[in-house]
C-alpha cells in the first residue's frame, strides 16, 4: 500500500509495520455514515492483504472517535427499507480482518463510535474518552453488535444497565469494567496505541494471525469445541519458519530474528 493517502472521510498512513486509519468528518463529530465505514472496510481489507502490514490502529484523532451513526440518514427509513438495505450488514466484514485492530479514543466513543471500538481487538483510551450507547434515548437499540460484544466485556448486569438507560461510561470506569486496555492522557493515545501496535508487529506475524483468530472463534464456541480448535491452530504453527527460529533462539539463549513466515 502507498506511504500515505487521504480521502474525504479516512486518511490512511503507515508507520513502519503499522497501518493508521483516521476518521475525518469533523463537521459532523466523525458520525459514522454507511459511506464512511464502506471506505473504511475497503481500506482496512487493503492493508489486511498487504504483507508489510502487521497491525491496525484506527483512531478519530485528537477530539472524538465518534459521536456515533449519522441519525439524519435514517431517521425517515422504515422497518422494510432498512431490512431491504441492510446498511449494517457490511459491519460483519469487520472480523473478518486477520490483523490485530487498535482502536485509539479520544472524546466521545458513542453509539455506532463504542459499537466500533469495541470491534477493536485492543482499545487505548484518552482520560477525555466517553463511551456508551444512547440508542434507547432516540427510540430504538444498537444495531452494529452493541448488545452483543458489550455483554461480553463488561458483563450483563453492567451492559444492560448501559443499554437501557443510555448513560455515559466515563474512561476510567471503563477501564474498571474491562470495556478498555489502558486510560492514558489524552494527547498520548495515538503514541500508547503506536507503541503498542509497534510490539504486537515485532512478534512473529503468522503466530499472531492464528492468535487472533482462536479469540475471535472461540466467542461462539463451547470450551470442549474450543480447546480442540486452539490446540489445531498450535500445531500449524510448526509448520513456520518464525517457530524454528523462536524456539532455536530460545535454547541458544539469543534474541529470535522473526521474518514474518
Amino acid at each position: 500500500m502507498p506511504a500515505e493517502t487521504s480521502t474525504e472521510k479516512i486518511r490512511v498512513e503507515r508507520k513502519g509495520a503499522v497501518a493508521v486509519f483516521t476518521i475525518h468528518r469533523p463537521e459532523a463529530l466523525n458520525a459514522l455514515s454507511d459511506e464512511l465505514i464502506a471506505e473504511l472496510l475497503e481500506k482496512l481489507e487493503a492493508a489486511d492483504r498487504d504483507p508489510e502490514v502487521r497491525v491496525h490502529v484506527l483512531t478519530g484523532g485528537p477530539k472524538v472517535f465518534a459521536a456515533g451513526a449519522d441519525i439524519k440518514g435514517m431517521a425517515n427509513a422504515t422497518a422494510a427499507e432498512m431490512n431491504r438495505k441492510d446498511p449494517l450488514g457490511q459491519w460483519d466484514r469487520f472480523s473478518k480482518l486477520s490483523k490485530p485492530l487498535i482502536a485509539a479514543v479520544n472524546g466521545f466513543a458513542l453509539g455506532g463510535g463504542c459499537e466500533l471500538a469495541m470491534n477493536a481487538d485492543l482499545l487505548i483510551a484518552g482520560e477525555d474518552a466517553v463511551f456508551g450507547q444512547p440508542e434507547i434515548l432516540i427510540g430504538v437499540m444498537p444495531g452494529a453488535g452493541g448488545t452483543v460484544r458489550l455483554p461480553r466485556l463488561v458483563g450483563r448486569l453492567r451492559a444492560m444497565e448501559l443499554l437501557l438507560t443510555g448513560r455515559r461510561l466515563p474512561a476510567r470506569v471503563a477501564l474498571e469494567w474491562g470495556l478498555v486496555n489502558a486510560v492514558v492522557p489524552s494527547g498520548q493515545v495515538l503514541a500508547e496505541a503506536l507503541r503498542l501496535a509497534s510490539e504486537i508487529a515485532a512478534q512473529p506475524a503468522e503466530a499472531v494471525r492464528q492468535i487472533k483468530a482462536a479469540v475471535r472463534e472461540q466467542l461462539d464456541m463451547s470450551v470442549p469445541q474450543a480447546l480442540p480448535a486452539e490446540r489445531k491452530r498450535f500445531y500449524g504453527l510448526f509448520d513456520t519458519a518464525d517457530q524454528k527460529e523462536g524456539m532455536a533462539a530460545f535454547v541458544e539463549k539469543r534474541k529470535p530474528k522473526f521474518t514474518g513466515k
